[in-house]
């Protein structure tokens, strides 16, 4: 009996954690140095939509991105993970990266931010595609560089339609297979989201209640 209990409990303990998908970079210190080659330290903090606003928060962003969180990597306590880079006490910016299903498997979206929330850089840190060499092109992710939130409020990834100009120009490197073009937009939409939330909004708050003092 013991042993059928102590087999439930760690069968539950087990779910929990496999439906909690993180995104972490692989090597943060080497990552960090790369995106910011004059930085100096970072720092290191996690978030989720359980912890910061619960069912309610999942809606608001649900409506934002415009369309519903599905499947492990959305679950509503997955714990996303932000880097705030600093040289010396200055902040250089940020980096977070969000799992988004594509075709074949996970992708791992990273972007790193400027600290008034424009994409510096654009990075898969994980992908499974027969062409992903074309999708990993320098080519493909500077054409991200530069955008900010406000391009992609009117993306819509069901569709795979509206946004900016800009957002509108992306170029497919593989035009006769836009899955995992299209996740990545979609990928890219949800991150600029949740960092607007767990970063800026953040932030926002926090310069509030300074000048309240």
């Amino acid at each position: 009996m013991k042993k059928f209990l102590m087999f439930i409990i760690l069968s539950v303990l087990s779910l929990k954690l496999f439906a909690a998908v993180g995104c972490d970079l692989n090597d943060p210190d080497r990552d960090v140095k790369r995106f910011f080659p004059d930085s100096t330290g970072y720092k290191t903090e996690y978030a989720s939509i359980a912890k910061s606003g619960g069912q309610e928060l999942l809606k608001k962003v649900e409506a934002r991105l415009q369309d519903n969180f599905q499947g492990l990597y959305e679950t509503i306590d997955v714990p996303y993970t932000i880097y705030t880079v600093y040289k010396n006490k200055e902040i250089l910016g940020y980096i977070h990266g969000i799992n988004q299903k594509g075709r074949y498997g996970g992708l791992q979206v990273f972007l790193t931010y400027s600290p008034q929330g424009t994409i510096v850089n654009f990075y898969y840190q994980k992908l499974t595609s027969k062409k992903s060499k074309l999708l990993r092109s320098a080519d493909f992710a500077k054409q991200f560089a530069g955008l900010v939130l406000e391009d992609f409020l009117t993306y819509d990834p069901k569709s795979a339609e509206g946004g900016s100009q800009k957002v509108s120009a992306i170029k497919n490197p593989v035009p006769e297979d836009s899955v995992d073009f299209n996740a990545t937009l979609r990928a890219v939409k949800k991150n600029l989201i949740l960092t607007d939330i767990f970063v800026f909004n953040k932030k926002e708050k926090t310069n509030d209640k300074k000048e309240a003092k």
